[in-house]
């Protein structure tokens, strides 16, 4: 059924962030397997990151560790290559921080030093099991050297792009979730017959499919995908990107539809 709380208007989930070892091991899955499109990328003095675009607008982000011992040498030394952050777009950083620490959330790394780009964050022991980004952007003072990001090569003759249909993930409590997903971060929310919660935001190609689960761990679980062409199957994370892929057909619903795991 939907919820009470209507969308905000300009919140977006923006794209699915996965951190590898090597970003050029990453462009054969995406672009020779998955179809993407090199979209942006960059680096900061932690980490490089790029985008790759799908059918229908969805992104997913590679980041991959730069420099020194930083955030992202820990989180693949802790868990190996796989799905690190969501980012959602505010209108405004600040209201955002405001209704998450309303609701007993901390907010790690607010930085508002560039008025182009202002950012914040969930931390995931708080967020269930991942970090969700807020992103407050107003054209950033380095867009023309993002947008001449000289992707790694991809393989030739690339197939047609999947459609990228958003992230599964798995928390232990319906309430936190509704508090996380639709309070706070004020998706459009609808719960199907076997309890699953299903989130959506206006502005966004992306949702969030939520499975309810009290005894296992919270965090992702897969990121969803829509192709009628081939993929090959297997089981598992993919031993590239670290995470699994399902295909689902968004009219059959939310269902975790068949789980597929990119060749190897």
């Amino acid at each position: 059924m939907p919820y009470t709380i209507p969308p905000m208007p300009g919140i977006r989930f923006d794209h699915i962030a996965i951190g590898v070892p090597r970003m050029a091991d990453a462009s054969a899955v995406l672009v020779g397997v998955l179809g993407g499109t090199p979209h942006h990328g960059g680096r900061v003095a932690a980490y490089r990151f790029g985008q790759w675009q799908f059918q229908g607008g969805g992104r997913l982000e590679i980041l991959e560790p730069a420099g020194g011992d930083g955030f992202l040498h820990r989180f693949l030394r802790a868990r190996g290559p796989g799905i690190h952050h969501v980012t959602f777009q505010v209108p405004s950083l600040r209201e955002a921080c405001d209704r998450a620490r309303a609701r007993g959330y901390d907010i790690v790394g607010y930085d508002d030093s560039d008025p182009g780009w202002r950012q914040a964050f969930l931390h995931p022991k708080q967020a269930l099991g991942i970090v969700v980004q807020f992103a407050e952007s107003h054209g950033r003072s380095d867009e023309g050297t993002l947008r001449r990001w000289q992707a790694p090569p991809g393989p030739p003759d690339p197939p047609p792009p999947v459609r990228i249909l958003g992230l599964r993930m798995r928390v232990r409590s319906a309430g936190r979730a509704r508090t996380q997903w639709e309070e706070v971060l004020r998706g459009e929310g609808i719960e199907t017959a076997d309890g699953t919660l299903v989130y959506r935001w206006p502005d966004s190609p992306l949702c969030l499919v939520v499975e309810l689960d009290p005894a296992r761990d919270e965090g992702p679980v897969a990121i969803e995908i829509e192709t009628e062409r081939p993929v090959g199957l297997s089981d598992g994370p993919h031993p590239v990107l670290g995470a699994t892929f399902v295909r689902r057909d968004r009219r059959s619903g939310p269902g975790p539809g068949e789980e597929i795991s990119l060749p190897r």
